[in-house]
């Protein structure tokens, strides 16, 4: 069972050279004592995986001597402490294994380097012991709970979207029977026809609930990013500004400001580059006790012909308590949009770009954090409550008892990055994900904006298991056909996809890295996410689905959330099977030939630009 990685000492140098004394010489072995599934890396693979490093030039220097020296003993005695968590035993084994077989490492980075990500103090302490005996402790995922809470549900409350048409649809007829809550957390809203139908119907069910015969509970509550939201004369705020000034007292609009654009920087970039500093990505879309997890936005291609993914979470409470908490949680962080259209922060509140950053920052992390630590403290109480209590009920007597909910067999991890407020869970647990991808396995990655952080691309790049990647081919980049500089960023993403294609041929990996790229006449792509089938498996296990996009902006620059969907459900891995399959039957995959078309010619002053800007689109 795979374990979250752990919080390692700053002095662990030390401890390896305590482990393994400098006089005594290392014994290189075969595989982890106790680490069962390590498995040495075949000669072409180990290879790789050195070159993609050593061709790697890093800024940092980090100096590991002692620990390369060392490194066989020094893993397989720390193992030692590290009972009961075979996953990371495993990883820690094949990394020694590397170490061993390769003693000339002077001129070469260490591939154990590939720890690094996860060598991070920001990961949680594990505070609870895997649970064999229980429902939920029979996936190999289960050490994510470690780190998020865990939300255990029937799978049959769970159903895949595929287009953009069924996504508004659904969101309409949701909006107009809700009773309690709505909640609508998007980069932006748009200005045309369907996004004001969209606040059509948000404006008739404020209506009919003041008519009600007994006071109305419900609430709306809408977060956007501010930049975007503010962006030309006719806006995100200007489409809003009817509902806050008709129902002050039911609606709510927060816009987050990133604390990254204050100063000078804030007074000298020009509206609309301003974004690439920060934005309010997440896209949640919850209605009641349902929640819709995708990755589009409020706006009319994102219901027309942008393709993007979508999950259907329905009568899930537990849930949409979270994602309301987490909104909420952002909003009171972000100023409030007021019915003259100014803005204004929560009493008390630190300002984003006017007051002091670090307090803001600070602020910001222990309002989320509290979400996310109390909502994972429910969680735990209620597993213990279900499964470890005394006076525990059969399944029988609970539906006697009118609980009729059926046995969980899919459990959700809600996965949150907000590098700003120094909160990197997502970003945590997909780099543990690539890393665990035993040999065998099959990892479908889809993003909209191929621009891979160095992490996942050493880890695409060095680590054994077969990998799919689908993105846009140029005419569908949401960019293409831009003015100004914007519409040169498809070439931009033409050149950073040419890198990374030479980089796998150079390491001849075509075979286990293919590259794919979606065209569909007359349609955007903007679908993100992945899908991780095991070993011998033709069907999914896993998923991951919601805003980020791999790209250096998800991770360290704006505010991003997806949710790990982990099912033991065949009817609803097939679901996500089909999903699958659907995005890919229209992709083409990338070969040499396909840099040599005359669409693919990227000019000079791009590629020389590109390196320069691409931390920031």
């Amino acid at each position: 069972m795979l374990r979250p990685a752990l919080c390692f000492p700053t002095a662990w140098l030390q401890l390896a050279a305590h482990l393994c004394p400098p006089g005594r010489k290392p014994k290189p072995r075969g595989g982890a004592a106790g680490a069962p599934g390590s498995r040495a890396r075949p000669l072409s693979a180990r290879a790789g995986v050195n070159k993609v490093l050593a061709r790697r030039k890093r800024k940092r220097r980090v100096s590991m001597a002692a620990a390369a020296a060392a490194g066989p003993v020094f893993w397989r005695r720390l193992l030692g402490l590290l009972p009961g968590r075979p996953g990371l035993a495993a990883l820690l084994g094949r990394l020694s294994d590397r170490l061993g077989r390769n003693p000339d490492r002077r001129r070469r980075r260490s591939p154990w380097l590939l720890l690094a990500p996860l060598l991070s103090p920001a990961v949680p302490v594990v505070t609870s012991p895997p649970c064999c005996l229980c429902a939920e402790g029979v996936h190999r995922f289960q050490w994510i709970r470690n780190l998020v809470p865990e939300f255990g549900v029937s799978s049959s409350h769970v159903r895949v979207l595929s287009s953009p048409a069924e996504f508004f649809e659904l969101m309409k007829g949701q909006i107009k029977v809700a009773k309690r809550r709505v909640v609508m957390a998007s980069l932006y809203l748009g200005i045309g026809p369907l996004e004001q139908e969209l606040v059509d119907c948000l404006e008739s069910t404020l209506e009919k609930s003041l008519q009600a015969k007994f006071p109305s509970s419900l609430r709306v509550s809408i977060l956007l990013d501010f930049t975007r939201g503010s962006r030309g004369r006719k806006n995100s705020r200007t489409m809003l500004l009817p509902l806050l000034q008709r129902f002050p007292e039911q609606v709510r609009v927060s816009l987050f400001h990133t604390p990254n654009l204050r100063g000078l920087l804030r007074l000298l970039i020009p509206e609309r580059f301003n974004e690439t500093i920060g934005l309010q990505h997440i896209k949640v879309y919850l209605f009641d006790n349902n929640v819709i997890l995708s990755g589009a936005n409020l706006s009319d291609s994102y219901f027309t012909n942008r393709q993007d993914r979508y999950v259907f979470l329905q009568d899930c409470p537990e849930i949409a308590d979270f994602f309301t908490e987490l909104v909420d949680a952002v909003g009171d962080v972000s100023l409030q949009l007021q019915g003259d259209d100014t803005v204004q922060m929560v009493e008390g509140m630190v300002h984003p770009y006017k007051g002091d950053r670090a307090a803001y920052c600070k602020a910001a992390n222990k309002r989320v954090m509290d979400v996310i630590n109390s909502a994972r403290s429910r969680q735990q109480a209620l597993h213990a409550q279900t499964f470890h209590s005394d006076s525990l009920l059969t399944q029988e007597d609970a539906a006697a008892a009118g609980d009729r909910r059926p046995a969980p067999d899919t459990w959700i991890y809600p996965l949150i990055q907000m590098k700003p407020f120094e909160i990197q869970i997502d970003e945590i647990v997909t780099e543990t994900l690539l890393t665990e991808a035993e040999r065998g396995a099959k990892v479908y990655l889809t993003t909209g904006y191929f621009n891979l952080t160095q992490a996942y691309m050493d880890l695409v790049l060095g680590t054994r298991a077969e990998y799919q990647i689908l993105l846009a081919s140029p005419e569908v980049n949401g960019f293409f056909g831009a003015k100004g500089v914007a519409g040169a960023i498809p070439a931009a993403y033409v050149h950073i996809e040419r890198q990374f294609y030479s980089e796998v041929c150079s390491l001849g990996q075509q075979e286990r890295v293919q590259l794919q790229e979606y065209w569909r006449r007359d349609w955007t792509f903007h679908a993100k996410g992945l899908w991780l089938y095991l070993a011998g498996s033709s069907l999914p296990c896993l998923t991951l689905i919601g805003s980020p996009n791999f790209g250096y902006r998800s991770v360290h620059r704006d505010l991003e959330a997806q949710i790990a969907i982990v099912t033991e459900s065949r009817a609803l891995q097939q679901q996500l099977h089909q999903e699958q399959e659907q995005l890919y039957r229209r992709a083409g995959v990338v070969s040499s030939a396909t840099f040599e078309q005359p669409s693919r010619q990227v000019k000079l002053w791009v590629k020389m630009v590109t390196p320069l800007i691409k931390n920031f689109f």
